[in-house]
């Protein structure tokens, strides 16, 4: 492999936890809910919502905005349409307080070291620099498609990426634990690394994460990948 300039990162899922971020919260403030089958649910809605954007159904709003869509529709069915507008907005933002996976801080800290860091996400600005402040990720800079007023895997996502370092696209590294993110990234030039996240819906729905050779790199987590780039 080319050595990397630039590594950008895949937030929700690849470098937190969101499914077991939400099931806290809601346990907690909700016990009477089913909290696993309401973040599935809640996730569920996210790649419908933004294709509305990709399709030019709508235009760009930011995450922030289609996760309060998804869970005003979600409510009803989990018996909780009583809540008012400010417990609403409340909840929405447990998306802001989302938990790292154990290896996250210390492996994105040992990338650091030797490359920059950046988050590419298609959360908003707003959403990813609360998650961070809160949970410590020691972003060099804040990246999401708002930047780019569009939802990966719309190619001016990788490829704005890029350009906002003066970078050749092959001089990205894209890390995620999703291969269709990866496999977009590919198809704009860059360079992809897979993270297993076996349990990134929960211990009842665990994922299948084979390696796919197309992928530049695989790894367990941040710090097995921080090991293969000699950091």
């Amino acid at each position: 492999m080319t050595v990397p300039r630039i590594l950008v990162f895949d937030i929700f899922g690849t470098v937190v936890d969101w499914h077991g971020s939400i099931v806290r919260e809601l346990r907690q403030r909700f016990p009477q809910v089913d909290a696993d089958a309401f973040a599935i649910a809640w996730r569920a809605g996210y790649q419908p919502a933004m294709e509305a954007v990709r399709s030019g159904g709508r235009g760009f709003v930011k995450l922030d905005v289609l996760h309060r869509e998804i869970l005003d529709g979600l409510l009803p069915r989990f018996g909780l349409a009583a809540l008012d507008d400010a417990q609403r907005a409340e909840l929405n933002g447990v998306w802001h307080r989302l938990d790292p996976w154990p290896d996250s801080v210390a492996g994105l800290t040992r990338l650091k070291a030797r490359f920059t860091i950046c988050s590419l996400s298609n959360g908003n600005i707003g959403l990813l620099t609360d998650m961070a402040k809160r949970a410590g990720l020691p972003w060099d800079c804040v990246l999401s498609g708002e930047v780019f007023q569009a939802y990966k895997p719309d190619p001016r996502v990788y490829r704005g990426a890029a350009a906002v370092f003066d970078a050749a696209p092959g001089e990205v590294l894209m890390v995620a634990a999703h291969q269709d993110d990866l496999a977009a990234a590919r198809d704009n030039g860059l360079q992809t690394a897979y993270i297993e996240r076996p349990l990134e819906f929960g211990v009842a729905h665990p994922k299948d994460v084979s390696p796919v050779a197309a992928n530049t790199l695989h790894a367990r987590d941040l710090l097995h990948l921080a090991d293969q780039l000699g950091c």
